[in-house]
C-alpha cells in the first residue's frame, strides 16, 4: 500500500513540475511537439531511475557512514554527469538507433534539476532504496504526464490565432498555470 501512496502522492499531488516547480527548463523548452516531450519522458525515466540507485547506495555506503554528507549534492552531480556520459556511450554502441532517436536529450538530462532534485528528496524522505526507485519511476511519470499534456495543449494553441503577445512562452506559462491547478485537485487524496 505504501507504493501506492507514493506513486500518487508523485505523479498527481506533488507533481515535480507542477508543485515543486523543479524541471521547468526542459518543461517549458521541450514542450513545443509532442514527439520531443515523449522523447525526453522516457530519457528522464531511465535516468532518473538509474540515477536514484546509484546516488542512495553512495549516500549509504559512502556519504553517511564516514560522515560526510556535506559533499552529498557535488557528488550526486558528479554521479548524474558521469551516469549519463555512461548511458550515451552505451547506446551510441548497443542501439544506435535508439542513440539517434533520444539525439540531444541525453546531454541536456544532465542539467534537468529534476534528476539531482529526486536524488535529494529521497535522502530527505528517509526511503528505503525499492521506495526510492518507486519514487524515481513515478516522479519521472509525474514529469513525463505534465510535459506531454502541455505539449499536446501546445500544438493545439498553434493550431488557433493568438494575440501577437500571447504566442509562445506566454500562453505556455499560462497553459501550465492552469496545469497546476488542475493537479491541485488531487491535493486532498495524499499527503
Amino acid at each position: 500500500m505504501t507504493f501506492i501512496f507514493i506513486f500518487i502522492s508523485a505523479v498527481f499531488v506533488n507533481n515535480i513540475v507542477l508543485s515543486q516547480f523543479l524541471g521547468i527548463c526542459p518543461f517549458l523548452g521541450v514542450s513545443k511537439r509532442m514527439d520531443t516531450a515523449i522523447g525526453m519522458t522516457g530519457a528522464v525515466a531511465f535516468v532518473m531511475a538509474i540515477a536514484t540507485i546509484f546516488t542512495y547506495i553512495i549516500q549509504k555506503a559512502v556519504l553517511d557512514p564516514f560522515h560526510i554528507q556535506f559533499l552529498q549534492t557535488i557528488t550526486f552531480i558528479l554521479i548524474i554527469a558521469a551516469l549519463v556520459q555512461l548511458v550515451e556511450i552505451v547506446l551510441k554502441k548497443i542501439s544506435p538507433a535508439l542513440y539517434q532517436a533520444l539525439g540531444v536529450y541525453l546531454p541536456l538530462i544532465t542539467t534537468n534539476c529534476t534528476i539531482l532534485g529526486v536524488a535529494l528528496l529521497v535522502i530527505k524522505k528517509d526511503f528505503n532504496l525499492v521506495e526510492s526507485v518507486v519514487f524515481a519511476i513515478s516522479t519521472a511519470i509525474g514529469f513525463g504526464l505534465a510535459l506531454i499534456l502541455l505539449a499536446g495543449i501546445r500544438e493545439q494553441l498553434n493550431m488557433v490565432k493568438l494575440p501577437k503577445g500571447m504566442e509562445g512562452i506566454p500562453a505556455a506559462l499560462i497553459t501550465a498555470g492552469l496545469l497546476a491547478m488542475a493537479f491541485m485537485g488531487f491535493a486532498g487524496i495524499v499527503r
